[in-house]
């Protein structure tokens, strides 16, 4: 198995991670991959090592030395990740609106993968987070609340206040935050790779991720970290036996010329990115597999990544969408 590192970030303040939408007055709970990976290359720059990073994440044909997973929320000791699609939701009918939960606990969700039922009587669905949380235990409250706040810009030359607007983010409840997975590409690159970007977490605990940054958002303790493999730390998930080999992602995915993905089997989403460039200019959009999809293929997902820069930049401006994703028994033998 290859080196891998789980992390934690415990939020200090609000955190505004835009949805889907780009709507303002909306925030999402998930962070999802290609934009992580443009923070820690952020923060790559502010120690130089930039150049050094893209060599080995950034090669259209290379494997990547580090795949990033999104980010996702937890509470107190409880893993919660978008379900298998396809295992979601359970079939089951009665007083828990299955459908209701876009994030689960891993212990559920390996449950569901081992075929055994969820017990109706242990679960329950908080509407704020939409997250499946134990019906005991945790007084029905989730890991995060979403929130507006009121701005207004005020000008520096003339005093005057700029039209208000409304900004919406993410509180996280105490003992709650995000947490993440690094997966390296071998021992070595763990090696040169793993303390270079536990300085870049701490770096960017400290200075902000997501929106509003300016204003204090999004900022964190000093990151958690937990070294393994990917079994080791995701230890509720079973390990696959018998069926058809299928792959459960827990990043984006944008997929590549070597791989051999069966598109008519499987349980898969989109998603349509873009956003914006340090420049503040609009990048082309892109459809990438979404965190949670399961994808049927022989052999590991390698995904690519992609060079979005806006018309006119002096430099590439890279979307990321290697996978990084759990093998996982799909069906019967074909």
């Amino acid at each position: 198995m290859k080196p891998a590192v789980l992390f934690r970030l415990r939020p200090i303040t609000p955190w505004r991670i835009g949805p889907g939408t780009g709507a303002r007055t909306q925030a999402g709970a998930v962070l999802h991959s290609d934009t992580w990976y443009a923070a820690v290359s952020q923060a790559m720059g502010q120690f130089q090592l930039l150049e050094e990073w893209l060599n080995a994440t950034a090669q259209p044909f290379a494997e990547p030395a580090v795949r990033l997973s999104s980010l996702f929320p937890y509470q107190r000791g409880m893993l919660f990740a978008p379900p298998p699609a396809g295992v979601w939701p359970p079939q089951h009918t009665g007083r828990v609106r299955w459908k209701g939960a876009r994030l689960a606990p891993l212990g559920a969700i390996g449950t569901l993968l081992r075929g055994e039922a969820l017990d109706e009587e242990k679960w329950m669905v908080d509407g704020h987070s939409a997250c499946l949380l134990p019906s005991t235990g945790y007084g029905g409250v989730g890991p995060f609340r979403q929130l507006r706040r009121r701005f207004a810009a005020v000008d520096r030359l003339t005093g005057g206040h700029a039209e208000p607007y409304e900004a919406a983010a993410v509180q996280f409840a105490p003992g709650c935050g995000l947490w993440g997975l690094m997966e390296f590409a071998n021992p070595t690159a763990y090696a040169v790779w793993a303390p270079k970007i536990e300085v870049a977490l701490r770096w960017l605990a400290d200075s902000g991720v997501g929106g509003l940054r300016s204003r204090g958002f999004g900022r964190a303790r000093q990151p958690e970290l937990q070294a393994g493999t990917l079994d080791q730390l995701l230890e509720p998930l079973p390990v696959p036996k018998s069926g058809r080999r299928a792959w459960w992602l827990l990043s984006l995915f944008s997929p590549g010329v070597e791989d051999r993905v069966d598109w008519s089997s499987g349980s898969y989403g989109l998603l349509t990115r873009t956003g914006r460039a340090a420049n503040g200019a609009l990048k082309p959009g892109a459809r990438l597999v979404e965190e949670g999809s399961v994808l049927v293929a022989d052999s590991p997902l390698r995904g690519s990544i992609q060079d979005a820069r806006p018309e006119g930049a002096p430099h590439p401006v890279y979307r990321a969408g290697y996978a990084l994703a759990l093998p996982i028994d799909w069906g019967t033998p074909a």
